[in-house]
């Protein structure tokens, strides 16, 4: 009975649009947040004159904002995520658990 449900969820076009989906759409957001983290660090190593430039006649360097932004993009980029997950991968777990429901209900006749 459980490998049926198992075969039932694994075979729902629900299910599988939704581990395509998630999958490419969580690796693209884990790259960009990748490419922004690792660029602050790579300018950071190799770009020492740029970073401790001043911002105008102030004592703050450009690596203050920089740093910033990288922080505030990643907790962006969570909220981006959360965002989609909550209305449309979330949206298609309840369809795949009707639907596994629903065929739980069936008496055995019917599902064979």
């Amino acid at each position: 009975m459980e490998q049926d449900l198992v075969h039932l969820v694994k075979n729902d076009p629900n299910y599988q649009k939704l581990v395509k989906t998630r999958s490419r759409y969580g690796w693209m957001l884990a790259w960009s947040v990748m490419v922004v983290y690792y660029g602050f660090t790579a300018l950071n190593a190799f770009g020492k004159e740029f970073m401790a430039g001043k911002i105008g006649d102030g004592v703050m360097s450009r690596g203050v904002p920089l740093g910033l932004f990288v922080i505030f993009f990643t907790v962006a980029v969570t909220g981006i995520y959360v965002r989609r997950a909550n209305r449309e991968f979330d949206a298609l777990t309840d369809a795949i658990h009707k639907n596994a429901a629903a065929h739980a209900k069936q008496p055995e006749e019917v599902k064979a």
